[in-house]
């Protein structure tokens, strides 16, 4: 089992900027894809951003060029700097690693989620 620990997020105004963090720790896999998605009650979760055990990076299109994501030291970390934030980027924003056996064998983890305000 892996545990999704996050940290970061809070209240800011429009043009700020924030960063999270999520460490996953347990039982985890050498190949990995790490990163968040968001979600306003009543609505579907949508992918943020996400960066695979290889570099592989993909971002939502509304979030390019403004959000930055990495990988720390350990492989088990992730950032996610979020710069020039708008009010639509208000959300509650999920942590999230998928844990490769092979293709199609895999285990899927959530962080407890974390709020961001964008205030105009």
């Amino acid at each position: 089992q892996v545990q999704l620990v996050g940290s970061g997020g809070g209240w800011v105004q429009a043009g700020g900027s924030l960063r999270l963090s999520c460490a996953a720790s347990g039982t985890v896999f050498s190949v990995n894809t790490m990163g968040w998605y968001r979600q306003t009650p009543g609505k579907q979760r949508e992918l943020v951003a996400t960066i695979t055990s290889t570099g592989a990076i993909d971002y939502a299109a509304s979030v390019k060029g403004r959000f930055t994501i990495s990988r720390g030291n350990t492989e088990n970390t992730v950032f996610l700097q979020m710069d020039n934030l708008k009010p639509e980027d208000t959300d509650v924003y999920y942590c999230y690693r998928r844990d490769y056996l092979s293709d199609s064998i895999y285990s899927t983890y959530w962080g407890q989620g974390t709020q961001i305000t964008v205030s105009s």
